[in-house]
């Protein structure tokens, strides 16, 4: 048994779960488009710890998600997930975005390509099947009438993600299945990953690791009134 904290907040959705391998000790997420992380996440996890009535120290490990995703909220999750780490000396694990967000649903067969909004109609996605294999690897892409074909000729595709609605209205092959339901990266969905990596002693460098941001970011001048 090993007490994971899994921290994710790669999007709008700042989301803290901690669990002994799959039994949930805690867990609350609040999806906030003002990207309001910096002032939730370090109360979540203290009262994820209260509520389970142990120490930092007491975890084996620190889960985070690594991105894609946004600049801010990634550099959020990342430093709080690293600062846990230094302080308790307790190890790091990471889970890529994408992976996280593509267990946010359970196909019978087919494809699932999880998608995040990166801004104009640009999205950051990937490919996995239907046990979650990832089949193509993750990049940011802008989405036109031809995107996903190869996947879409071969079965049913199933986008979810915040920047599924960017193809809604680009992407109308018979094949394609759209949610009406918006789905976001949430810690729960981290588990069954994070306990087939500790199997492996799948751990990062606490003092090297980064987020994989996937863009360089941007900083732009406000505009003036």
């Amino acid at each position: 048994m090993a007490i994971r904290l899994y921290i994710e907040t790669s999007t709008t959705n700042c989301s803290v779960c901690l669990a002994n391998d799959d039994a949930i000790l805690y867990f609350k997420e609040e999806n906030d488009k003002n990207y309001s992380h910096s002032e939730k996440l370090h109360v979540f996890i203290k009262e994820a710890y209260e509520t389970a009535q142990i120490q930092a120290s007491d975890a084996d490990a620190v889960v985070v998600g690594k991105g894609p995703g946004s600049y801010t909220g990634l550099r959020i999750g990342v430093s709080t997930a690293k600062g846990l780490c230094f302080a308790s000396d307790v190890k790091l694990m990471a889970i890529e975005t994408l992976e996280i967000l593509a267990r946010s649903i359970a196909v019978a067969d087919g494809f699932i390509v999880p998608l995040l909004d990166a801004r104009r109609m640009e999205v950051y996605s990937a490919v996995f099947d239907d046990t979650y294999t990832q089949i193509r690897e993750t990049k940011a892409e802008i989405i036109t009438e031809a995107s996903f074909a190869d996947e879409l000729a071969k079965g049913k595709v199933h986008f979810i993600g915040n920047g599924a609605e960017k193809c809604k209205g680009i992407i109308t092959h018979e094949n394609a299945v759209f949610y009406d339901e918006i789905y976001f990266p949430s810690t729960q969905k981290m588990i069954p990953i994070a306990m087939d990596k500790h199997q492996k002693n799948d751990f990062e460098d606490v003092a090297y690791f980064e987020p994989y941001y996937l863009k360089d970011f941007v900083a732009t001048k406000p505009k003036k009134k």
